[in-house]
């Protein structure tokens, strides 16, 4: 457990890029994250974590592509030959990671003049289409958009200040608080227990269950604190800064894959070796060991945002 929780304090990026980012890709999302202004190299790390979780090979059932999830049409105007090989592939993230920066830029230009935040409507452009953020003068009024630029701009925080010990201490209690809640797949928010959805990947269904499950927990905690955080597991884990070795306290989320892209588990640190957590369906939030799950990969400190409800 010690070597593991090492790793992931170990930190393998500069200071531009404070997101955690798989090797492969890093150099490539600092060099393209500073193809213009209104793009940092956490923005664009934290959207292409929100695309494709940095799966190059990812495709949407509507027919998105690659790790920064192109529509052909959108690739076809857009895509550029970012390593220089004669070709734009839209399934090589040499040449799909620059493409979706100077995309960003392009359309920042598009909305430049739109009111309210600019990050926000660039990044509701990236998922709506400009015509939708030009039409209702700002985020469109569709859920999916505007989960989409809460998850990325939250993410692409990550290099802020981390949680002192008292808001920490606040979501430790209000994890406890839940202590013998039923877990539910898809369950909890910022209010506390809920209905999830269906169905987790042993077909389990949380829609008849109010309770929560491991992100839900810890997005409700957190929440208690004044935090938010995004709702997966994995997506937490991008908003959180690392935490070294003899450095974990209350209160840091201990999260479990067998990488930064494929994190599937995270729970809350209360000390000891003990955590708090919703661990599966059919069981209940409970204190665990931290070596409960033999894929322990990092412990992460949640990073507070000021980016304000859209």
């Amino acid at each position: 457990m010690g070597a593991l929780v090492q790793a992931a304090g170990d930190d393998p990026v500069g200071t531009a890029l404070s997101m955690v980012v798989p090797a492969d890709y890093q150099e490539l999302i600092e060099e393209a994250g500073n193809t213009c202004p209104d793009v940092s190299p956490n923005l664009l790390a934290a959207l292409l974590a929100q695309e494709s979780g940095f799966n190059p090979k990812a495709k949407s059932p509507v027919g998105a592509q690659g790790i920064a999830q192109f529509m052909p049409s959108t690739w076809e105007s857009h895509g550029v030959d970012g390593n220089g090989d004669g070709k734009r592939d839209v399934w090589d993230p040499q040449d799909a990671i620059p493409s979706s920066a100077k995309y960003l830029c392009t359309i920042a230009a598009d909305v430049k003049d739109v009111p309210g935040d600019k990050q926000h409507n660039m990044l509701a452009a990236y998922n709506a289409g400009s015509g939708a953020v030009r039409k209702y003068g700002g985020v469109p009024p569709y859920k999916e958009t505007q989960n989409y630029v809460r998850t990325i701009s939250a993410a692409a925080a990550a290099g802020g200040k981390s949680a002192t010990t008292g808001q920490a201490g606040t979501a430790v209690n209000a994890a406890r608080s839940m202590l013998g809640k039923p877990y539910s797949w898809g369950g909890g928010n910022a209010n506390g227990p809920s209905n999830g959805i269906c169905c987790s990947p042993g077909g389990s269904s949380g829609s008849s269950v109010a309770g929560f499950d491991c992100s839900g927990l810890t997005l409700y905690a957190y929440a208690q604190a004044g935090i938010r955080l995004p709702r997966t597991a994995a997506q937490q884990y991008a908003a959180s800064k690392p935490v070294k070795p003899g450095q974990v306290r209350p209160g840091d989320l201990v999260f479990y894959g067998s990488s930064a892209t494929s994190i599937h588990h995270v729970g809350i640190y209360v000390g000891n070796g003990w955590m708090i957590d919703a661990p599966r369906p059919g069981t209940r939030v409970r204190y665990s060991p931290m070596d409960t799950m033999p894929d322990l990969f990092a412990v992460g400190r949640p990073v507070p945002n000021g980016n304000k409800d859209i």
